[in-house]
């Protein structure tokens, strides 16, 4: 452990006795980074991948340069088959320690391999069409790109994922539970992976018992009960069922035997028993009634759960549908860290690929597009933006300002501390009749430089322009 300040080995003491600065700070945020590394490497060690990038990527917030945890981070990412992520690692990696840095044999694994190289940038286009059919809802060519990224990249863990949700989708659960148990073995605590498997597992629950238990209630609840002198008389539901001409029937013979013995003592006891009759079949259809309305009550629970798992469903198909294809973004970008990789001398090779990476794509990008990028900068960007500066300079000096433009917007791409070139593209707005964008460059060079002869010249042609309009 070095100073920060002055690059001398510290020792057990809170500052440093080369400089005297304060590392008591310092010396908790490292060992905060190295015990984030540790947690990292043993959830690694267990396969929790996506568990240790979290853990390794917060080692990196405390110590960016710490080496073994971006490279372990980095075989993280091609562990689960983000390959373009984990190059970016490796490459930031060999940037901070170009000597004795196990990311150059990982890189020249995947460099110096063409076909291993053709067979990335097959995975990445593909899996974006899948992508691209999904959002047109051809879910079924959706299903046959991702089976060949998969072909080529099996432990694709993205690709396997947004296939189980397809067949999620289309209720087919036992090759959505195949998938997902693929990308378990790959990532055993995937927090995305095991949302979804318990979706599958739930949806393919057996329901017949259920269905058992409720026919027999319901059975029991159709029998009728009621009391005729001491004796319990238990009548099937059945009865109730009669056809209506057997009813009559019954009827007729209850009528006959009615009036021959009306006038003794059994007749105020059958009124009692059509009484008790009456009230159990009140009682039974009101036990009915009770039980139809909670059944209705559960499906419409029911209905508002998948409504709502739906809506979440729908929600992560519309994640997977906004993604921008930028293919072609990341094989130049590929391609110019390859020409650096092999010859950082060859400046006009890696113009030629970094020249075709717009703004808009680096916007659009993801986070490890940006970095890759942040680093060729960084490796590559001053001798780029000098030689786009001279070319730029030379056409501005010859009045030709429509040429001078693309070379001087170029210059300050590459080189942010190319303050001449910021101001001279100003100047060439300013003399095409772009004065918007004129503006833009003069207060741009104002708050990147203040208190240099620049922001001074810019701040005076700012006020020209809003006092004369040009």
């Amino acid at each position: 452990m070095v100073c920060y300040q002055c690059g001398r080995r510290l020792s057990e003491n809170d500052f440093c006795t080369g400089c005297g600065a304060d590392v008591s700070l310092y010396k908790k945020i490292l060992s905060a980074s190295n015990r984030l590394y540790n947690d990292g490497l043993e959830k690694a060690t267990v396969r929790d991948l996506s568990g240790a990038a979290a853990v390794l990527r917060q080692s990196l917030k405390c110590n960016k340069n710490n080496i073994e945890a971006r490279n372990l981070l980095g075989l993280v990412y091609f562990e689960m088959g983000e390959v373009v992520a984990a190059l970016s690692e490796w490459v930031i990696s060999k940037n901070i320690r170009s000597q004795k840095n196990i990311a150059d044999d990982y890189i020249t694994m995947i460099q110096t391999n063409q076909s291993r190289l053709d067979t990335i940038n097959q995975t990445i286009k593909k899996y974006n069409q899948a992508l691209a059919y999904c959002c047109q809802d051809s879910k079924d060519l959706a299903v046959i790109q991702l089976k060949k990224v998969l072909s080529y990249n099996p432990k694709f863990i993205r690709a396997h994922q947004l296939l189980a949700l397809l067949y999620i989708s289309a209720e087919e659960w036992d090759n959505a539970k195949t998938e997902l148990h693929k990308c378990s073995e790959i990532d055993t605590n995937n927090t995305i992976t095991l949302r979804y498997l318990l979706e599958a597992n739930n949806m393919s629950m057996p329901e017949e018992a259920v269905k058992g238990s409720g026919t027999k209630k319901k059975a029991s609840r159709e029998a009728i009960r009621y009391q005729n002198g001491n004796e319990t008389i238990i009548q099937p539901g059945k009865t109730r069922d009669l056809k209506g001409a057997s009813a009559l029937f019954n009827i007729g013979i209850g009528v006959v035997i009615g009036i021959a013995i009306a006038c003794s003592l059994i007749l105020p006891a059958q009124i009692q028993k059509v009484k008790a009759e009456t009230e159990d079949k009140a009682r039974a259809v009101s036990e009915q009634l009770d039980a139809k309305t909670a059944t209705i009550d559960e499906m419409e629970q029911n209905i508002d759960v998948i409504t709502a798992e739906n809506e979440r469903l729908a929600a992560e198909v519309a994640e997977y549908e906004s993604a921008e294809d930028n293919t072609a973004a990341v094989d130049n970008l590929l391609m110019a860290s390859s020409v650096y990789l092999q010859n950082p001398e060859d400046l006009e090779g890696i113009a030629n690929y970094m020249d075709m990476i717009t703004l808009e794509e680096i916007a659009q990008s993801s986070p490890a597009f940006a970095d890759l990028y942040e680093s060729m900068l960084l490796a590559a960007g001053k001798p780029l933006g000098d030689v786009c500066y001279e070319a730029g300079h030379t056409d501005y000096r010859a009045g030709d300002y429509d040429k001078a433009i693309p070379n001087l917007l170029k210059a300050f791409q590459y080189d942010r501390e190319n303050g001449e070139a910021l101001l001279y593209l100003a100047n060439s707005y300013r003399e095409t009749g772009e004065t918007e964008k004129a503006k833009e460059a003069y207060a741009q060079v104002i708050e990147l430089f203040p208190g240099t002869e620049k922001a001074n010249r810019a701040d005076d042609y700012l006020v020209e322009i809003n006092t004369t309009g040009n």
